[in-house]
């Protein structure tokens, strides 16, 4: 499972991953270099949350669970513009094959935004002792979501027409947006459906945090990209 890039470089920031060189890097390595933006990510988040809570300070507090609701939805939505991105990004660094690309990256998002931003925040919460109720909007807010997933598999397809060292540099930047939105996301979820009290818990919270964004982002950006278009150079 080892592909090509230079050692001397950070594999996730690697413009061709076609190349020739001597140099190999494991999938690990590469997938090493998301868990930073991850950890940067959630920090900027908590921060965004401490801020706004303080400045909520005496507001009614169903009026707050409500605003943090509208929070959760916007970035859920952005969310899935940008995985969408990332995951068309992705199959043209490593395939030139456009239909797979299309197919994967509508049913990717689809099934790593709702398991980021709902399905492991609620298991977090779950497991910390704060009973949370699992909202899952994806099929009830098909209105929303259709246009935003037509907007997505757009504009990754007039980034994949540019010159094939400009890619590494999309996915890299389309990554790091993808992992900030579904990182406040996810903390929005949170605290809109029953986990009022996050900053008793913020540590494990944290952590908690990380794995739920590092693991459905990666396998959508990086990891089924990758592993797709080599199944597909295998058969020839």
């Amino acid at each position: 499972m080892d592909f090509k890039t230079n050692q001397n470089e950070c594999p996730c920031s690697h413009d061709n991953h076609h190349s020739h060189e001597s140099h190999e890097t494991s999938l690990l390595k590469e997938l090493a270099c998301h868990w930073p933006w991850a950890t940067f990510s959630i920090a900027f988040g908590f921060i965004l949350l401490s801020i706004i809570s303080f400045l909520g300070l005496g507001i009614d507090s169903y009026a707050k669970i409500g605003g943090y609701n509208v929070l959760f939805h916007s970035c859920h939505y952005l969310h899935i513009v940008y995985a969408v991105v990332g995951t068309m990004v992705a199959f043209a660094r490593f395939s030139s094959a456009l239909p797979r690309a299309l197919l994967f990256s509508i049913v990717i998002p689809s099934i790593f935004c709702t398991l980021s931003d709902i399905a492991l925040p609620t298991l977090a919460g779950n497991i910390l002792g704060v009973h949370m109720h699992m909202h899952i909007c994806f099929f009830s807010e098909l209105h929303n979501i259709i246009p935003l997933l037509l907007v997505g598999l757009f504009t990754g397809y007039l980034l994949r027409l540019h010159h094939e060292s400009m890619l590494g540099f999309f996915s890299v930047g389309s990554h790091f947006i993808h992992i900030l939105i579904s990182s406040l996301a996810s903390i929005f979820y949170m605290v809109s459906y029953g986990f009022e009290q996050w900053h008793q818990h913020m540590g494990l919270l944290f952590l908690f945090l990380i794995i739920a964004v590092v693991i459905p982002c990666t396998l959508s950006d990086l990891v089924i990209p990758w592993y797709f278009s080599q199944k597909k150079h295998e058969k020839h």
